[in-house]
């Protein structure tokens, strides 16, 4: 039997902040995605973007006024010109990024990765706000696609 390559498009707007980095996110949400056999076509969206823009996300759609590091946002619905589940949005604040790859002694490469693969858990469904199992599920998943990365791309 020949398996078929399931196909996933990741659309990164970088707004004119640096490209060099979207090939790490796109590798991250595709890992997260292989790592939980999504098989089947998708499509997810990313915005990079500043403290500024992902403050005024925050506050708008979570009711919280302060920069975050990402957001997501769940729309599992039909893509009506290529038949693609989207998945949803996710927005990262490359500001936040380097804040706390610094604070955390990493690169902004690997922290870009966390961040991509935890949004793509949220866009999943998972949800560490609202459940502790979540939370440790998150990660525990987070860690296994983050260390596969490492291996494979750091």
């Amino acid at each position: 039997m020949i398996e078929k390559e399931i196909s996933h498009i990741i659309n990164i707007n970088t707004n004119d902040f640096t490209e060099e980095y979207a090939e790490y996110i796109e590798n991250a949400i595709k890992a997260a995605l292989e790592f939980e056999k999504i098989n089947y076509g998708c499509e997810i969206n990313v915005e990079i973007t500043d403290n500024s823009e992902i403050q005024k996300l925050n506050k708008t759609y979570r009711g919280k006024d302060y920069p975050t590091d990402v957001l997501s946002f769940p729309m599992n619905e039909t893509n009506p010109e290529n038949s693609l589940m989207i998945l949803g949005d996710i927005a990262v604040s490359i500001e936040k990024a380097k804040e706390q790859s610094i604070e955390f002694n990493q690169s902004l490469e690997r922290e870009l990765m966390f961040l991509s693969v935890h949004a793509t858990l949220h866009l999943l469904g998972y949800d560490h706000e609202l459940s502790k199992n979540d939370d440790l599920i998150m990660r525990e998943k987070q860690r296994k696609i983050i260390e596969y990365l490492e291996n494979k791309i750091l």
